[in-house]
């Protein structure tokens, strides 16, 4: 069945880009009007299954009407919106009322109605397809017509997944803003176990940490629309609106607001949410910290003196967090070793028992960059349990399946692996639930072999619990790759690659210092200037 699903995916989207690369669009252009389109095949199923329930139930008195359908969660589909009425306009156009109707100006009408009778998604649904060649979205029509339908709906949020996945990195840099990777998603998710609550993405690009949480309520068996509410902020508008659509294919509702999360808090989150992911933007500088300097509820912590706003979005993630609040978060290898100001914030977070667990990742996970980096996860509960005073730190660089020569990516059963290894170090049951990846096949870790009692035990080169004696004789260093130490290995197994890994994580480091030590110089400069004048 894996194997199914798999095909038909590759075929739409081997379908949808021949088209793309006919039409001469960037995939900027065309990335949105084709995500659009899936959202309304998804939408015509969900209306075409909710009109036969309702069919039958008007009366004499009262019509089945729109708000019917909004009442079972559906989207309303005014008649000239269908998918099969746009389907069966010929590429030439059709007449209506002596007016020639063309494909591209009958689909950006149907978006403007739908949006019309349903509030929720007003401004939302993309209204571009004149720039798309008749021909092209005949052709597209078709192809999604071609979606087999399953009873939940589920394969449209896969194949939008996958579209999404694929248009991010045909885009490269600007993919890489909206676009965080499945299988990190999914072991940021599998590490904090969203259960049950709120959840808030402050940099929420296309909505995969909310889709991923959703599955992960779905695979425990349990209702997501019941157990997890989710939130987020969004800088980007036509980001915001593709998250939009994704959580509607998803079946999933959500509050995701426009604006600038460095400034602008608009759900108010300082305490309020039980899970907090997010994949920001790294080392972004130029951010006005006199804007800011006086949110003392979002940054409890200081502002860094540094001009990089890493420990700006760290502070928003652990103010962000109720009591017994976990967060999980990408970040650059950089922000786990960084001196002066943001090590003082750092020394904070782990005094104040916040920090859990922390992963390195290999480099090549990101269509953007080939760095690698580390996934954070706090924990403000963690303070009333027996690792108040520890932090397991877990070296993933030599976890992986080759995706292509450029890109890689975890199997089902390696986040698997590496989320157990979090849950055996919490004293909770570890899970073997995870199946075959039938893309890229290749050898799975053994979590009994590697924990024979099935209890958590220190392994040289995969994982190390440390004490916060440990960590600040280490200067307060995040950085697993201290801690962990090496597999034990011969000389003839040494790995250029992984030291040259390890060579670039130190120049990062330096640079970072650098950064601080010329932060000082300026401020001395400007002071000794200031005495002699």
């Amino acid at each position: 069945m894996a194997n199914t699903k798999s095909e038909i995916e590759k075929r739409l989207w081997s379908s949808a880009d021949e088209l793309r690369a006919n039409s001469k669009l960037k995939s900027s252009e065309y990335s949105v009007p084709v995500l659009g389109l899936i959202f309304l095949r998804y939408a015509d199923q969900k209306f075409a299954v909710a009109e036969k329930e309702l069919a039958g139930k008007g009366s004499g008195r009262r019509a089945i009407g729109k708000e019917d359908y909004q009442a079972k969660g559906v989207v309303y589909l005014p008649p000239k919106a269908r998918f099969s009425y746009l389907l069966n306009i010929p590429e030439g156009g059709a007449t209506e009322d002596g007016e020639l109707v063309t494909v591209d100006k009958a689909i950006t009408r149907a978006m403007k109605a739908i949006e019309a009778e349903n509030e929720d998604l007003k401004g939302v649904l993309p209204k571009t397809y004149t720039k798309i060649e008749n021909s092209t979205l005949v052709s597209l029509l078709k192809t999604f017509s071609q979606i087999t339908i399953d009873p939940e709906g589920d394969v449209f949020g896969r194949i939008y997944e996958y579209f999404l996945g694929n248009f991010a990195r045909a885009e490269g840099q600007k993919g890489g803003e909206f676009f965080t990777p499945t299988s990190l998603v999914q072991l940021i998710v599998q590490v904090i176990e969203p259960y049950h609550g709120r959840i808030f993405d402050p940099a929420s690009g296309s909505g995969g940490m909310f889709v991923q949480s959703a599955d992960f309520v779905k695979a425990h068996r349990k209702n997501p629309s019941v157990e997890i509410s989710v939130f987020g902020q969004e800088r980007v508008e036509e980001t915001r609106d593709i998250a939009l659509m994704n959580l509607g294919v998803h079946g999933i509702s959500g509050e995701i607001l426009l604006g600038n999360s460095y400034y602008e808090d608009l759900h108010k989150c300082a305490g309020k949410f039980d899970f907090v992911m997010a994949n920001p933007p790294f080392n972004v500088d130029k951010v006005d910290k006199e804007k800011i300097k006086d949110d003392k509820a979002r940054f409890p912590l200081g502002m860094p003196k540094v001009d990089n706003a890493n420990y700006l979005w760290i502070q928003l993630f652990y103010s962000a967090l109720n009591a017994r609040g976990r967060a999980g978060f990408v970040m650059a290898n950089s922000a786990a070793d960084a001196r002066g100001s943001e090590l003082e914030i750092r020394r904070q977070l782990l005094q104040r028992h916040a920090v859990d667990v922390m992963v390195s990742i290999g480099p090549n996970f990101f269509y953007t960059v080939t760095l690698p980096c580390t996934l954070w996860f706090l924990d403000r509960g963690k303070s009333a349990t027996p690792r108040k005073d520890t932090v397991l730190f877990l070296d993933a660089r030599h976890v992986f399946r080759q995706v292509d020569r450029a890109h890689r990516k975890f199997s089902p059963r390696q986040i698997e692996y590496l989320a157990n290894i979090a849950r055996l170090y919490r004293g909770e049951e570890p899970e073997f639930v995870a199946g075959d990846d039938p893309d890229h096949p290749g050898p799975d870790p053994d979590l009994k072999a590697t924990f024979p009692t099935l209890e958590y035990a220190d392994v040289p080169g995969l994982c190390k619990v440390a004490t916060l004696a440990e960590i600040e004789a280490q200067g307060w260093s995040l950085n697993p790759g201290r801690y962990v130490g090496v597999a034990d290995k011969g000389e003839e197994d040494f790995d250029f690659a992984e030291r040259l890994e390890e060579l670039h994580e130190e120049l990062e480091v330096l640079n970072s210092e650098a950064r601080e030590l010329e932060e000082r110089i300026a401020e001395n400069m400007a002071k000794l200037l200031e005495a002699v004048s």
